[in-house]
């Protein structure tokens, strides 16, 4: 008998911890804020949040917000702003691959521009990067936010 049988079963439940009580708080803060929630239920569910003492006990009080909450918790000042620091780091990486990549390309004394075709790569992905997010920082919050919402917990 595999652990998610044990929970779907509901023979062994799993106990939750203070992390993830806070991860679904951020969740209904950010779903308040959209104004998904009124402050009535967003309190209401907050101190539901914090009284849970297991895992599947926190999954109904984010199942009716849309993709479980994770779609305004990545619309927040936080998430954004974090996303705007990956893109610079991402800009700076770029640039220095190609100060390095035209550095030897100077040095080799080759005829045409062959840095020119690791670069365009580089650049589409810093532009993908630019235009759809983060992708780790919505991975994180598609995945590692509630837990108990993926396969096995429901």
């Amino acid at each position: 008998m595999y652990p998610n049988d044990a929970i779907r079963s509901g023979s062994a439940r799993l106990r939750t911890s203070d992390s993830e009580r806070e991860q679904v708080a951020e969740v209904l803060r950010a779903a308040m804020a959209e104004g998904r929630l009124t402050l009535e239920e967003g309190e209401e569910r907050l101190g539901q949040v914090y009284a849970a003492k297991f895992r599947d006990e926190l999954h109904p009080l984010t199942a009716d917000l849309p993709d479980g909450g994770r779609a305004a918790l990545a619309r927040t000042p936080q998430a954004q702003a974090a996303t705007r620091r990956g893109v610079r780091r991402h800009a700076g990486f770029v640039v220095a691959v190609a100060l390095l990549l035209t550095g030897l390309w100077a040095l080799s004394g080759a005829p045409f521009f062959w840095p020119a075709i690791p670069l365009a790569f580089l650049v589409i992905g810093l532009i993908r990067h630019a235009r759809y997010g983060d992708l780790r920082h919505e991975y994180y919050h598609r995945h590692r936010v509630a837990p108990w919402n993926g396969p096995g917990y429901r």
